[in-house]
């Protein structure tokens, strides 16, 4: 039987035998069978866990994560991340920046924004992600206030689908990220998923935060329930045990099972985003898969 054949006959004997919960506990290489090949990816990074580093040496930061395997970068937004302790780098001109990733042997291709720049100075910004290189503009969350009422979470919606065309017709297409705040109830729903059904999937695409793992949200049940909605993913891992995440591939998440998921959700791009310590050994694990 030849792999089409046998991706036929395992998907029509799923069928009236609640496929979802049999193929999740299927083995990988039956799995891949159904799926197909877990595809190839580029592992990335995010660098807004090692940003004291990045920011005081810029250039040996990048060839340092380069020398553990990581292929791509993550920015955040120097100027929308002052506060946050990327103020050395507003300076930085962004063709200067690209210079200095591409250099090092990463390319940059994504970078977080607050909603706040994004909201009052998006000119600027697309010309800074333009000279940077990117093609993605990612929406590190709205950041409301926790009185907020979900009427407030759905016009921030709607502002931000409002920037999505901008940016899409500027040639960048727009994401929001999540944290664990969007997983949460309010006023009996579950705003992450209230999100996704006001987002317009072709102007705000999500990158998913596999972190929620440990509330007990798993990323390739929502790339699956939710085709092409995804551009990128950052990835961490969970050890229910010690209550702690640790390096990529040594907790709950099943990452064989996750990467095959990604393809249906349409995801892009990889970050592992962790402590320093945890970065060399997730590169490779995933390196390994």
């Amino acid at each position: 039987m030849n792999t089409i054949d046998r991706r036929i006959f395992i998907s029509k004997s799923l069928v009236g035998l609640g496929s979802a919960t049999i193929l999740a506990n299927l083995p990988i290489s039956l799995k891949a069978a159904v799926y197909g090949a877990i595809p190839k990816h580029k592992t990335g990074f995010q660098v807004y866990t090692i940003r004291e580093m990045l920011v005081k040496d810029f250039a040996g930061t990048l060839k340092m994560m380069a020398g553990l395997g990581y292929q791509d970068v993550e920015m955040c937004s120097p100027a929308g991340y002052i506060s946050s302790g990327f103020e050395p780098l507003v300076k930085m001109k962004p063709e200067n920046m690209r210079n200095v990733i591409l250099d090092s042997g990463l390319s940059c291709v994504s970078s977080h924004f607050t909603f706040d720049e994004l909201k009052n100075n998006l000119d600027d910004r697309i010309d800074f992600a333009h000279k940077l290189g990117l093609t993605q503009m990612i929406c590190s969350s709205f950041w409301l206030p926790k009185e907020s009422k979900m009427s407030d979470w759905l016009k921030s919606v709607e502002e931000l689908n409002q920037i999505g065309l901008k940016t899409r017709n500027a040639g960048i297409q727009m994401g929001f990220h999540n944290h664990h705040m969007e997983f949460e109830k309010l006023e009996g729903k579950l705003i992450y998923d209230e999100l996704l059904k006001h987002f317009d999937p072709d102007l705000v695409k999500m990158q998913f935060q596999v972190a929620v793992i440990n509330i007990g949200y798993k990323a390739s049940a929502y790339f699956r329930d939710f085709p092409g909605r995804f551009i990128s993913s950052h990835l961490a891992d969970w050890s229910p045990a010690k209550k702690e995440q640790v390096s990529i591939g040594n907790g709950i998440v099943d990452w064989k099972d996750f990467f095959i998921a990604a393809e249906t959700g349409g995801v892009k791009n990889f970050y592992v985003e962790m402590d320093m310590d945890k970065f060399a050994p997730s590169a490779a694990y995933l390196k390994s898969i």
